[in-house]
């Protein structure tokens, strides 16, 4: 656990990742852990939420400046940016799920899942798994692992990976021994604002109403922004309409106009111009491709 002069990032443990990229990946911590002779070394996930939920076994842990030296059942919680360095044992077994966070929250608002992100992510911690809990959180990471290898791109795999996190975040709220996080520091920051811009995005709010509600200028918010997810607020706002409107335009069967209403476009010729700007073709040329392929 020696101190470097930067620290490594990856996506996975080992793999360079591009910030941005929407990743829900779940796997076991022997998959990996095997191949580094169970060390995993100090490093990050920019714009990457992590959980490591030990079943059973040994770990030695570190989270920032906290360290922990614990069995299983317990799970790790790392926001983006936080570094982090893990010692597992033969005997260590468990699960990791590393995710977008825009992933899990889209089209989640009137669920409450952006809360439930903002409360267990609100601090990097390790969590104690009280008896009645650890066996249920085990058999949904199993269920999720197996449906993640068949296919990671159908709704199961996030809706699963949502389970979780209610779980774990009903149980933080419940951790009486843990101390009242504090919700100012850059990492609970950016998970607010992944679950603010889901709630307001078809609202078109402009990036200083954002930065108001999270008690930042505007300027800071797209640093934290480009630093954790590569592209500026107002870009992952305008990314978020139109991965909604191509979404509604092959599985809705409403007019144009209608589809641009409900993402907030008052005028349907704005709606075309922009959706063109970024797709290349207008929506109707859009559908008609879809429809055809």
């Amino acid at each position: 656990m020696a101190r470097r002069r930067t620290l490594p990032t990856f996506s996975l443990y080992g793999e360079p990742g591009t910030p941005g990229s929407a990743l829900l990946h779940v796997e076991s911590i022997q998959a990996r852990s095997r191949l580094y002779r169970w060390e995993i070394d100090t490093h990050v996930h920019h714009g990457l939420h992590q959980l490591v939920l030990l079943h059973a076994g040994p770990v030695r842990a570190v989270l920032d400046d906290s360290r922990v030296d614990a069995q299983g059942p317990l799970a790790f919680v790392m926001p983006p940016g936080v570094a982090h360095t893990f010692r597992f044992s033969a005997a260590s077994d468990g699960h990791v799920l590393t995710f977008d966070a825009r992933r899990l929250a889209e089209g989640d608002a009137e669920l409450g899942l952006g809360d439930a992100l903002s409360r267990l992510f609100a601090r990097p911690r390790a969590l104690p798994l009280p008896p009645h809990a650890a066996p249920r959180l085990q058999a949904l990471c199993a269920v999720l692992l197996a449906e993640h290898e068949a296919t990671d791109h159908g709704p199961l795999p996030a809706w699963l990976a949502r389970g979780v996190v209610w779980r774990l975040a009903a149980l933080a709220e419940r951790d009486a021994s843990a101390p009242r996080p504090a919700r100012g520091g850059a990492q609970a920051l950016y998970t607010r604002w992944v679950a603010l811009a889901e709630a307001h995005y078809r609202e078109h709010w402009p990036v200083t109403r954002y930065a108001e509600h999270l008690g930042l200028s505007a300027e800071r918010l797209n640093r934290m922004v480009m630093a954790e997810a590569g592209q500026t607020a107002q870009a992952l706002l305008h990314e978020r309409l139109v991965r909604e409107a191509c979404r509604r335009l092959v599985h809705v069967a409403a007019p144009v106009s209608s589809i641009g209403f409900e993402l907030g476009f008052a005028d349907p010729a704005y709606f075309c111009r922009f959706f063109k700007r970024h797709v290349g073709v207008g929506p109707r040329a859009y559908r008609a491709r879809a429809a055809a392929g």
